[in-house]
C-alpha cells in the first residue's frame, strides 16, 4: 500500500479522494468505506486504534482464552507503518483481505503475519511462537500429539519443500492451497 514507503495516513475526514483511493485498494464501495469509517470512529474518535483498545476489542471474541499474544502478531501484521497505531486506512485494508473470498490472498496476509522478523520467511521459532499464541488463545492443551512444537515439525515436513528448514511465501501458501487441515490450522478464514 505504499508508494516507495509513503502511504497515505487516513484519520477522521475523508475527502473524495481518500475514498475512491481506500475504494480502489480495498474492492468495497465508496458508500462501504464510508460506512466502515463511520463505525471506526464510534470505536475510535482518534481516528487511531491502538494496541490495547484492539487487544479489548479481540479478548470479546475469545472469552476464555488468553490473547494477547496472538492480537500482538495481528496487531503488528494490520499496523504496517509500524508507528504502534491502525489508522482507518490500515484497518480497512485488513477487513478487505480478511473478509474476501479470495483464499490465495488471504494465506499472503496470514503469512505476513508469521512472518514476525519480516524477512521474507517463516522459520520455525517464527511459527512456534504464533502456535503458542493460537493455542493461547484456543485455549488449546499443550500435551502429547497436541503441542506446538509437534504440530510446527509436522507443518514444516509437509510444507518445506526444497528443505532448508524455512519456508517462503510460496511454500507456505501452497502449502495451505493443497491441505485443507494445515489451512484450517493456519488460516482459518481462508478455508
Amino acid at each position: 500500500m505504499g508508494n516507495n514507503g509513503q502511504r497515505m495516513k487516513y484519520g477522521k475526514t475523508l475527502t473524495d479522494a481518500n475514498i475512491a483511493e481506500l475504494s480502489g485498494l480495498s474492492g468495497f464501495t465508496p458508500d462501504q468505506v464510508r460506512e466502515w469509517h463511520s463505525g471506526f470512529l464510534k470505536d475510535c474518535p482518534t481516528g487511531k486504534l491502538n494496541k490495547k483498545k484492539f487487544v479489548d476489542v479481540y479478548k470479546q471474541f475469545y472469552p476464555s482464552g488468553k490473547a494477547e499474544k496472538f492480537c500482538e502478531y495481528v496487531f503488528r501484521t494490520f499496523d504496517n507503518d509500524s508507528s504502534g497505531n491502525i489508522d482507518f486506512g490500515e484497518f480497512l485494508i485488513a477487513i478487505s483481505i480478511t473478509a474476501q473470498q479470495e483464499p490465495k490472498r488471504k494465506l499472503e496476509w496470514a503469512f505476513s503475519m508469521y512472518d514476525i522478523d519480516r524477512n521474507g520467511f517463516i522459520e520455525k521459532k517464527e511459527m512456534k511462537k504464533i502456535m503458542e499464541a493460537i493455542f493461547d488463545l484456543l485455549g488449546e492443551e499443550r500435551k502429547g500429539t497436541n503441542s506446538p512444537e509437534l504440530k510446527v515439525d509436522q507443518i514444516f515436513t509437509k510444507m518445506d519443500t526444497n528443505g532448508d528448514g524455512k519456508l517462503s511465501k510460496d511454500e507456505f501458501v501452497n502449502g495451505c492451497l493443497q491441505d485443507e487441515y494445515l489451512r484450517r490450522l493456519l488460516a482459518p478464514s481462508a478455508s
